[in-house]
C-alpha cells in the first residue's frame, strides 16, 4: 500500500510540474509586446547540437571577455614558472 502511495505522489507531482509548466509558458504569450525586436542572438537562429548534453554555447560571440588580458598575463606567468 506505501509503495502503491508514493507512486501516486510521484505521479501527481510530475502532473502538477507538467501543469505549472505549460501555464507559465502560455502566460509569457501575454507579455510579449507586438513591437517587440529579435536580439543578435535570436536572428542567428538556433544553436547545433555538438555536445552530449545539448547546444554548445558560445558567449563571446556575444560579449568580450573582461577579463581576457588579465588571464593571459597569469596564464603566461605560471607557464613560465614551470
Amino acid at each position: 500500500m506505501s509503495n502503491t502511495m508514493i507512486i501516486a505522489g510521484i505521479a501527481v507531482g510530475i502532473i502538477a510540474m507538467a501543469g505549472a509548466i505549460a501555464y507559465g509558458t502560455e502566460n509569457q504569450k501575454n507579455y510579449l509586446p507586438e513591437d517587440a525586436v529579435l536580439s543578435q542572438a535570436a536572428e542567428q537562429g538556433l544553436l547545433p547540437k555538438t555536445g552530449g548534453l545539448g547546444a554548445d554555447l558560445n558567449k563571446e560571440q556575444w560579449h568580450e571577455d573582461p577579463y581576457a588580458e588579465m588571464a593571459s598575463k597569469i596564464r603566461e606567468k605560471y607557464e613560465s614558472g614551470q
